[in-house]
């Protein structure tokens, strides 16, 4: 029975992690899909290139909801069904696995910060916090939210093992922050070559269509290059 339980906890917790919150808040508002646009990912920091902070908002409030919920449900009501501190921590990493790989979506999820700081200020709020604080730093003084990520991912773990001991809760806080990691690899690239955008840019449109690469403007304008604009006069000139 206590498997059962188990099994049933960490099922319904995938199944409300895999609500894609970025997409049914703006479709709800009449805006376009945040996976097409920007960066592409289904989270907070891409819908709020879309301009509108409200549902911004309401996208990063749900996806914390949806990994703090399960968890303190697990919490309070787990321990009448045998669920242990270890359930109750994978409660919290299948919620996480949900946002990544949503079933609801095509198994087409965000990159799960949000969900993860929902889970972490559940198992334990003070560790929460700490991440939280981490996050905000970076955030403010770098304006990257991939940095921010990247850097409260690493500290994480490391938190929960200096100050907090080797709890269960540490094997699903050591796969969230290697996850998270994994799924920001590009990001560490645009990083490192400069081409990462900044919290609260928006992305390049074309005719009304959102551009996931931002353009060129040194090759796109001829303003730029005046002798490339005046070769280009003086080659229409001849073809008259």
């Amino acid at each position: 029975m206590q498997y059962l339980s188990s099994l049933l906890a960490v099922l319904a917790a995938y199944l409300i992690g895999s609500m894609s919150f970025a997409v049914i808040v703006s479709r709800s508002m009449g805006l376009n899909d945040p996976r097409s646009y920007g960066s592409g990912n289904p989270g907070a920091t891409n819908v709020l290139r879309s301009g509108h902070r409200g549902a911004a908002a309401l996208t990063l409030a749900f996806d914390m909801l949806k990994g703090y919920v399960p968890v303190l449900l697990a919490l309070i009501y787990g321990p009448r069904f045998g669920l242990g501190e270890t359930s109750v921590a994978f409660v919290g990493l299948a919620a996480f696995v949900g946002h990544l790989w949503p079933v609801f979506f095509g198994f087409r999820g965000g990159k799960g910060v949000a969900t993860a700081m929902g889970v972490l200020l559940a198992l334990n709020p003070w560790l929460g916090a700490a991440t939280l604080l981490t996050w905000v730093i970076v955030a403010v003084f770098f304006r990257y939210s991939s940095l921010a990520a990247i850097v409260a991912a690493l500290f994480a773990p490391f938190y929960q093992l200096l100050i907090w001991g080797m709890a269960p809760a540490l094997l699903s806080i050591s796969a969230m922050s290697l996850l998270l990691l994994w799924r920001h690899q590009p990001n560490m690239s645009k990083l490192f070559a400069g081409t990462e955008s900044r919290i609260g840019a928006k992305p390049a449109t074309v005719g009304g269509a959102a551009v996931k690469h931002p353009v060129n403007q040194h090759t796109a304008s001829p303003h730029a290059h005046p002798h490339a604009a005046a070769r280009s006069r003086g080659h229409k000139k001849g073809n008259r």
